[in-house]
């Protein structure tokens, strides 16, 4: 693919993204083929919910298990935004049984929910990624765009909730992908964003997680978003990822397990 190509494709893809990812650039579904099973018993769309109701995270202690700047190396946190809310009533599918996934990646919080904290984590720029005119020559200009866009911007909700409605949400979310794995279409605010599967990814912590890639498919051109799920008692933690370069073909984008991880250990 040319550079022209691969720009093409990829801002096509950033303009479907979330606005708060695209603004950030500029534990275990380890359910296998053995009847869906992950490894603590769980089957497909269920939860291993604790057996007694758990109490929430107030608002500051939820604050002091969200994550930090110097939490996670080699990426920058912040704090979102007032333009990173979407209300829950600004979100609406074509498939009434995919809204949990859609909520899930624009950071809506599930009935229940008592704190919410938001975050943006952003890739740092690696060192030595300018390239000289030189190395601009014969195709340098594709493999220079890759790396100056190869960098992950994961958009993350903490959420506590009440009783039995954190692993309630976290178990709706994973039915939610599984009857979706076929696509959807959501609408945001206006903006209207074809999904064309939700695949299931492998990813590790908390007391249960789950992790999808999300392909949308702007007239043909798609771009891999990771969707992860990470509950640890009564509070829930998606993140939802996106890397430009991953867009324009040729760069392997993976589940961000290192900001899974770093939140995993703060809610421990």
């Amino acid at each position: 693919m040319r550079a022209t190509a691969v720009r093409r494709t990829a801002l096509a893809a950033s303009a479907a993204a979330l606005a708060l990812l695209v603004t950030a650039c500029g534990g275990s579904s380890d359910a296998d083929a053995q009847g869906g099973k992950d490894d603590k018993g769980a089957a497909g769309g269920g939860s291993s919910a604790p057996k007694t109701p758990v109490k929430a995270l107030t608002a500051a202690e939820l604050e002091k298990a969200t994550l930090a700047q110097g939490d996670v190396e080699g990426r920058k946190v912040t704090e979102a935004g007032p333009d990173d809310e979407v209300p829950a009533d600004g979100v609406t599918v074509d498939k009434k049984e995919c809204l949990p996934v859609a909520h899930a990646m624009y950071g809506v919080a599930q009935k229940g929910s008592v704190a919410t904290t938001k975050r943006k984590v952003i890739d740092e720029p690696k060192a030595g990624g300018k390239k000289s005119l030189e190395d601009l020559k014969d195709g340098g200009a594709e493999d220079a765009f890759k790396d100056a866009f190869n960098l992950t911007s994961t958009f993350v909700a903490l959420n506590s909730y009440e009783g039995t409605a954190g692993p309630d949400a976290f178990a709706a979310l994973k039915k939610a992908a599984a009857d979706c794995a076929g696509g959807f279409t959501a609408t945001v605010t206006g903006t209207t964003t074809k999904f064309a599967s939700v695949t299931e990814e492998k990813v590790t912590g908390g007391d249960e997680s789950a992790a999808w890639t999300v392909t949308s498919d702007d007239g043909g051109d798609q771009a891999p978003f990771k969707l992860v799920a990470l509950r640890k008692e009564g509070s829930v933690a998606t993140f939802f990822a996106f890397n430009l370069a991953a867009a324009g073909g040729g760069v392997k984008f993976e589940v961000p397990a290192e900001v899974v991880a770093a939140q995993d250990k703060k809610l421990a």
